[in-house]
């Protein structure tokens, strides 16, 4: 059992003894178990409610408590993807003591990597700045300065990977002059880790239609609608399997032929 020092005792009658002054608060070390007799409260106020309060637990007078440790939990991360390069994630939890250990561990090889930089904000709060040079998922661990910690359960919500964005090898700009009515042919698209491309701003001409696939998306179809030579400009979005983007502009020209040429007798 710990023990439990005070400031001042006063002998009573009999076996009672007076705990320092009034109003005065016993401090218990973390997981310490106090045991409180019937008899060694001598205060009537005490002995008539029947209980005293520690550390916001009701311990009725003749029981025990047990003062349990504050473990520290991790509820979000964000972001929950990050590429090689230094990135920031905020943390977010309760319990957090200024300032934690945070380290992320590779769920596959157990490979460690300690932050960079941890920043406290609150005990809810904290933000850790992350260079992982080896692609993967991580589980976060975090240890705060009393030795209390907790780690980030494989499979939960709070796993961060780590991966490479796409990256475009087609470059961006003019795709070509295309005559009216004509064919586009095969137009490709290509970029490092993609998995899907979209169209997410500008207009196609008419007639085309962009086939998402994985690395190499293409642009197909016969134009239709020109009257005039027209500059066509749009933004191809490539994504990768973990959500990560990356935007490349691109234009297309059509050209329309001399109509209602004259002739000469």
């Amino acid at each position: 059992m710990s023990k439990i020092e005070v400031n001042k005792v006063i002998p009573q009658s009999g076996t009672n003894v007076q705990v320092g002054e009034s109003g005065d608060t016993v401090t218990v070390p973390s997981g310490a178990s106090v045991s409180l007799p019937t008899t060694s409260v001598a205060n009537a106020a005490l002995q008539g409610s029947g209980q005293i309060t520690i550390n916001g637990s009701a311990v009725a007078l003749g029981g025990s408590v047990t003062i349990g440790e504050t473990k520290p939990t991790i509820t979000n991360i964000s972001p929950t993807v990050i590429e090689n390069t230094q990135a920031t994630i905020t943390i977010t939890g309760t319990n957090f003591v200024r300032i934690p250990v945070v380290t992320a561990i590779n769920n596959s090889t157990g490979q460690r990597f300690s932050a960079d930089e941890v920043s406290f904000s609150s005990a809810t709060s904290i933000t850790a700045k992350f260079t992982i040079s080896v692609d993967g998922t991580y589980l976060l661990y975090l240890e705060n300065p009393d030795g209390n910690a907790v780690q980030v359960a494989q499979g939960s919500s709070q796993v961060l990977t780590v991966s490479d964005a796409p990256a475009w090898t087609t470059s961006a700009g003019s795709l070509g002059s295309f005559a009216a009515a004509s064919s586009f042919g095969t137009i490709n698209l290509t970029a490092t880790n993609s998995v899907s491309m979209a169209k997410v701003s500008g207009t196609f001409p008419g007639g085309m239609t962009l086939n998402s696939a994985s690395g190499t998306s293409t642009l197909t179809g016969t134009e239709s609608g020109a009257t005039s030579e027209t500059q066509y400009s749009f933004t191809i979005r490539a994504t990768d399997s973990e959500g990560q983007t990356a935007d490349r502009a691109f234009t297309i020209t059509v050209t329309v032929g001399i109509n209602n040429s004259g002739g000469f007798n």
